[in-house]
Order: structure tokens, then sequence, then C-alpha cells
């Protein structure tokens, strides 16, 4: 029987809400404690000339490799958003090897820029599981078009019968994307399997909103826990995201 500790968390770019302090060193110690064998993570920081001029502390290498290291030897990076000085996107961090990855854009309009890094990881025994992060917009016929978009490239790219965990932020308050992605693609959110709902996550210091999933299809749910307070309270704008999943055999 093969577990899996699965975490997702947007980053907010390494800073606290409202971008008050650089937080990222601190950010790079939770995720440590969680133990994950891998992590989904948005608003990554690739690059940015400002930062490391503003900050005597920040990272000399791009957020996912700095948050990594030491712990997972894998990692893969989707450049979404470029601007003037740098670039931030999603991650994926794995303790076991990523074989192949791939960064598909699926932004529904020039003012923000979303991505899907879709990584195939080589597990025990040499079977491989399909890993997306995503992070969906702000608006609600973006989320829609992005939906739609998630399900069909999962279709065209990815054998219905592979094992498959999609993470990250989706934005989606209202609960309208997990009923599409059940029906098309057999994919269920691992909150609901184990606790009857989906994880409230956003804001960060109360949360109130169900922004963030981890869907997941050929798993059975042990554990699932959002991570607030004590030492993540001053962290990123949203909570952390935990599973301990179980591969059906």
């Amino acid at each position: 029987m093969q577990i899996l500790n699965i975490a997702t968390y947007n980053i907010h770019k390494g800073f606290s809400q409202f971008n008050r302090r650089l937080v990222v060193h601190e950010l790079r110690e939770r995720l440590h404690e969680l133990n994950a064998d891998i992590v989904f993570l948005q608003e990554v920081q690739g690059e940015h000339t400002g930062h490391t001029q503003r900050h005597h502390n920040y990272p000399t290498t791009s957020q996912h490799e700095f948050i990594a290291e030491k712990i997972w030897p894998h990692s893969a990076y989707g450049k979404n958003s470029v601007y003037e000085g740098g670039h931030h996107g999603n991650a994926i961090l794995s303790r076991f090897p990523i074989l192949q990855s791939s960064n598909s854009d699926i932004s529904a309009h020039r003012f923000e820029s979303r991505g899907l890094l879709h990584c195939q990881i080589e597990m025990l025994e040499q079977r491989r599981v399909h890993c997306i992060c995503a992070h969906f917009g702000l608006f609600a016929k973006g989320r829609r078009a992005q939906t739609k978009a998630l399900i069909e490239y999962v279709s065209n790219e990815i054998p219905y019968d592979a094992p498959l965990i999609i993470a990250g932020d989706f934005n989606d308050w209202r609960n309208h994307i997990g009923s599409e992605l059940a029906l098309n693609l057999d994919i269920h959110d691992a909150f609901s399997m184990h606790q009857g709902q989906p994880a409230r996550s956003f804001p960060a210091r109360f949360p109130l909103f169900r922004l963030d999933r981890i869907y997941v299809r050929g798993f059975s749910v042990i554990h699932s826990k959002v991570h607030v307070g004590g030492a993540w309270k001053r962290l990123s704008d949203h909570a952390a995201l935990s599973t301990k999943l179980k591969r059906n055999e």
C-alpha cells in the first residue's frame, strides 16, 4: 500500500498579506514541517530584480528552488506572468523523480496570466502519477473558460485510468468547478471525500471562503487538514492545505 502526503499553498510571492513582510524563509520552514511528498505551489516568484535589491535576505535562487532545498530533490516551474524585472507562476516539488513536465497557458484575458503545470511523477515500483498545479482567475467568466480548458487538457493528455492529482488556487468560492470535474473527469475534492465539504482557506487569518482545492482520482483519502493559526498565521493570505492519500489498487 503506497501512502502519499500532498500539500498545496498559494504563497503570495513570498510576502505576507498586504505585502508588509518578506516571509519566504518562514514559509519554507512551515512547508518543510509538513513533510509532504508532493507540494503544489501558486504565486511563486521565479525572479524579481527589485526584491533582491530591497531585501538583503531575499533568496538568490528562484523561490521554488529555495523552498525545495534539502527536502524535495525534484521540482518544476511554470512561468505564467512576465513583467519588467521578473516573473511568477506555479511550481511542483517532489520527493520522487519528475519524468516530464509542461506548462499550458489558460489565461482568459490579458489582465490575468494563468497556467496549468503538468508533471508526470514516477512513484515506487515504476508507477506513474499525473499532477497538475492550477491557478484560476478572479472572475467567473474566466474561471468557466479555464475549467473547460482543464477538462479538455486532461481528456486529451492523460489516460482516463491514470492516477491524477490536481491542486491549487481555483478562486472557486461558490464551488461550481467541483461538479464539472467530477462529471467529466471522475475527479473529486479530497476534503469533501474526507470531511464532507471543501476546505475553507481564505483569508488565512480567519478562513471563510473555499478557494483552494486538492482534487484526486485513483486515491482514497486518509486525512485532510487546513493549516491556520500559530506559526502559519502571519504568512500568506491563503491557508495551506494538506491531505494523506492511499493509492487504490
